[in-house]
């Protein structure tokens, strides 16, 4: 940021006599369907409790704690805000570790500042045994400075790859609220790719960008390995006010080997049912995978590439084989052909069900542009390409989202 810009600071810079401490209550956070109240603070859930008791997956319990699309929204005329969190760094044995996370500053709905917070947990796993060992760690303070002296609307993204504890919100003027937005409610479930992995910042993930274009609020349940047609998930979205919903479907599916077409084909109706039950006539967008090499004709599981975990890198491989195509595994093309065709069978009665090739957003010309740097996840770079893309294909005039 430039000199005239709002910065981030140390905390001990302030008197804590300056400032006001708000409660962090639920009409202060946005993006989140829960909120659990622990000894850490306040942490934001994307799944509901009840969804979260029917699951015992480590990594769908990691994923869905990490706030991506959440953020802290009020109004105030404060020139300073501190912001005391207790984060959860990821650490993979072999691997340097990942830069911390990164928390956005918008102001009046524009990228103002970013900073991070020292301190916290980490989450040390060893890719090669599945282990996973926590080391606590002290809370940090954020802090950003010469905020303009009027009443403005804030928001503090959280970061979108990291568990925050919210413990305490300080400013140096009052903060309430922001008014509960008008704009429409845009829901939308995916992958690792839709909950931001190796985007630069929360508001800068595909999802939050085609949000922002699209002049819509955004609820991500994007789950890093979670988007498997977990009927506890549909339920959640069924269950969720929104106007548009669109759900990302098959990355998953081929990287957990989760599942053979015969199961696929009613797995994917269920889920769709199960939607339709909650939002029965809202725009309903089935977006298939992305372009991905290693998947795209060869059968899961991925797996961590060993060979490149020795030079300080992570990547993965495709471990099927082609031919078990022949018995129902899936690929990423089988995934594209069936969507497409389940898509155009139930719109024959819905008319409000609409497709998205994901290639349309990441192709193969895209891959030999911009490559999946670890072979499965995009770079910054492309998700801001799949999400201009993407809101110039759903919110446009002519897309399924159009106001």
């Amino acid at each position: 940021m430039n000199s005239e810009s709002p910065s981030a600071e140390p905390a001990a810079a302030s008197r804590a006599g300056d400032w006001i401490t708000t409660p962090l209550t639920a009409d202060l956070v946005r993006g989140a369907l829960d909120l659990e109240h622990t000894a850490d603070g306040v942490l934001p859930h994307r799944l509901p409790a009840r969804a979260r008791a029917q699951c015992a997956d480590g990594q769908l319990a990691m994923a869905e704690a990490q706030p991506s699309g959440v953020r802290l929204a009020f109004r105030s005329r404060a020139t300073a805000i501190e912001l005391d969190t207790l984060p959860t760094r990821n650490v993979y044995q072999g691997v340097p570790p990942r830069p911390d996370g990164v928390y956005d500053l918008l102001i009046d709905g524009q990228l103002t500042n970013q900073a991070s917070v020292t301190g916290g947990n980490t989450l040390l796993i060893d890719m090669a045994t599945g282990s996973r060992e926590t080391r606590p760690g002290p809370v940090g303070t954020l802090r950003f400075t010469g905020l303009p002296d009027r009443p403005k609307d804030v928001e503090i993204w959280l970061p979108h790859n990291e568990i925050t504890h919210l413990v305490a919100l300080r400013t140096n003027a009052p903060a309430r609220p922001t008014p509960h937005p008008t704009r429409r409610v845009w829901l939308h479930h995916g992958s690792s790719i839709s909950q931001g992995s190796n985007a630069a910042s929360p508001s800068t993930t595909w999802p939050a960008l085609a949000a922002a274009r699209g002049g819509v609020e955004l609820v991500n349940l994007g789950l890093g390995g979670g988007a498997l047609l977990d009927a506890f998930t549909a339920r959640a979205m069924r269950d969720t006010p929104a106007d548009l919903l669109s759900v990302k479907i098959g990355i998953n599916l081929v990287n957990t080997d989760l599942m053979r077409l015969r199961a696929f084909t009613p797995a994917v109706h269920g889920f769709l049912d199960t939607l339709r039950e909650g939002h029965p006539t809202a725009p309903l967008l089935v977006v298939s995978p992305l372009f991905c090499p290693i998947h795209e004709d060869t059968p899961g599981p991925a797996a961590p590439d060993y060979g490149s975990l020795a030079t300080g890198q992570l990547r993965f491989a495709a471990t099927g084989d082609p031919a078990e195509r022949a018995g129902g595994k899936l690929t990423l093309n089988v995934i594209r052909d069936e969507l497409a065709r389940i898509v155009a069978q139930r719109a024959a009665d819905d008319p409000h069900l609409h497709y998205l090739d994901g290639r349309l957003l990441y192709g193969a010309a895209d891959f030999a542009e911009l490559p999946l740097p670890d072979a499965l996840h995009p770079d910054a770079a492309t998700h801001r390409r799949v999400g201009e893309r993407f809101a110039a294909r759903a919110f446009d005039a002519d897309g399924p989202f159009a106001a």
